[in-house]
């Protein structure tokens, strides 16, 4: 999930039979130099493609015309020039330290882009029609094993901070310089820039004058309030209300700060939104980033605003009957990250999203719980298909600053974490009661008319 760091290991019980392989060498290094004076250092590099390698990487870049892709996927990859890892190995060597350290360049390219950079052609293919040919081809030596599939469907990307700050140590080459020169053709001029978790502006700019703009204006025709709230520049956490269990909420909050302030709010979203071929681009290009903490302070270390849904997945599915009805906070981890990063919280809520697909039961199917990551399957008139052409109404509430009032340690204060939480819960449940009594209809009329919802300070 993002730029991941050198403490974050596979788990014991995991699919990925190569990452556990690797994870058994580490292992077995360390205790067969336990208790010993030497100095043992792991290092794990990205994918090294080179001329005549027989690894997935190496394949899909180098001779020939065409690269069956994963159908449905274009995550970031982290390419790594051969004579970089060779930099990066004799630098180990000299430091004689102990540690454990990723090298990777600090620059990523979208599958797409590389494939058009090694000058082929994508020819995308279903991974479940892949894996049983690729494992065919594999024992004759004409593929890669089909175990290695899966990191051109999902990212794999790391973080080269820790290398950098202790050895020194910083590739010569982008993802992008890397292909090039695994063609033999260096790039001419600086390489191009992308985002490191895939957002595409350029994307988000063309579904933002098509897509979007019909649902939000047409077909859901949302209304806001109190837009002056979200900064115009610098950090900020917003956090809301997430409804309906497909994140059309958040897709159009995201298209309306676009729009009308030019900032691109980059939300936290489930593990369950990327694994779906086809749904996992569409997010990570329009910004979604995996939750956790280091993606979070990634986000807000760059000044850029940074949404999360404090309820998590179960607020997503609530029964429509409490649909406005706020759940837990989790715990509280948006307020952590807040303090944490000195960055103020607004609050904001939808009326008229829960309506989208009005959840009437749920089937706890553990198969399918398996297969999707949701805790449920969810019973709506249209089964998820059709969403129905509610009327929105989003109100931004005023910010709660927190820089100059508590001090970043204060995350780590329960007492002080559990009451800002509280003052935002309560500011919420205002305003959506507020709003819901203003509603006449569900799918007409603005509530927005007279004056917006009085708001407490917090001491």
């Amino acid at each position: 999930p993002g730029l991941v760091g050198e403490e974050r290991r596979p788990p014991r019980r995991s699919d990925n039979r190569l990452a556990q392989r690797w994870r058994a060498v580490e292992d077995g290094a360390r205790e067969a130099l336990a208790g010993s004076a030497a100095t043992l250092t792991v290092l794990r590099p990205a994918p090294v493609p080179v001329a005549g390698g027989d690894d997935l990487f190496s394949r899909a870049f180098g001779p020939g015309r065409l690269v069956p892709t994963p159908f449905g996927y274009d995550p970031p990859l982290q390419l790594l020039a051969a004579d970089d890892l060779i930099a990066a190995v004799a630098r180990a060597l000299a430091a004689r330290r102990t540690g454990t350290y990723h090298v990777a360049p600090a620059a990523v390219v979208p599958l797409r882009k590389a494939v058009k950079a090694a000058g082929k052609r994508r020819l995308p293919l279903p991974l479940r029609l892949q894996r049983p040919v690729r494992r065919l081809l594999a024992r004759r030596g004409l593929a890669a094993p089909a175990e290695q599939l899966p990191y051109l469907a999902h990212p794999s990307t790391v973080s080269g901070a820790r290398i950098a700050a202790e050895l020194g140590f910083r590739p010569r080459a982008t993802s992008f310089e890397a292909l090039c020169e695994l063609r033999g053709t260096p790039a001419a001029g600086p390489p191009p820039s992308y985002d490191d978790f895939g957002l595409d502006k350029g994307y988000v700019g063309r579904l933002g004058r098509t897509l979007f703009a019909f649902l939000h204006d047409v077909y859901w025709r949302v209304e806001w309030q109190g837009l002056e709230h979200v900064p115009r520049r610098g950090r900020a956490v917003l956090a809301g209300v997430h409804r309906g269990f497909m994140p059309w909420d958040g897709v159009m909050l995201m298209h309306l700060i676009v729009r009308q302030l030019g900032r691109y709010p980059r939300f936290l979203i489930h593990p369950a939104l990327v694994k779906p071929p086809i749904l996992a681009p569409y997010m990570t290009k329009l910004g979604g980033l995996l939750a956790c903490r280091d993606n979070a302070a990634w986000v807000l270390e760059r000044e850029h605003l940074l949404g999360i849904f404090p309820e998590g997945i179960q607020g997503a599915f609530s029964r429509y009957r409490n649909a406005y009805r706020l759940r837990r906070f989790g715990r509280d981890d948006y307020v952590k990250i807040a303090l944490r990063h000195q960055a103020p919280i607004v609050p904001f809520v939808t009326v008229g999203s829960a309506e989208v697909f009005p959840i009437l039961g749920k089937i706890r199917w553990r198969w399918w719980e398996r297969l999707s990551g949701w805790p449920c399957l969810p019973l709506t008139p249209t089964l998820g298909l059709v969403p129905h052409p509610s009327k929105w109404h989003t109100q931004f509430l005023q910010p709660l600053e927190v820089a100059g009032r508590y001090p970043p340690e204060a995350a780590a204060d329960p007492a002080v974490v559990r009451r800002l939480s509280q003052a935002v819960r309560r500011r919420m449940e205002k305003a959506l009661a507020e709003m819901l009594r203003r509603r006449r209809s569900i799918f007409y009329g603005s509530i927005f008319t007279s004056r917006p919802v009085l708001e407490e300070k917090v001491a």
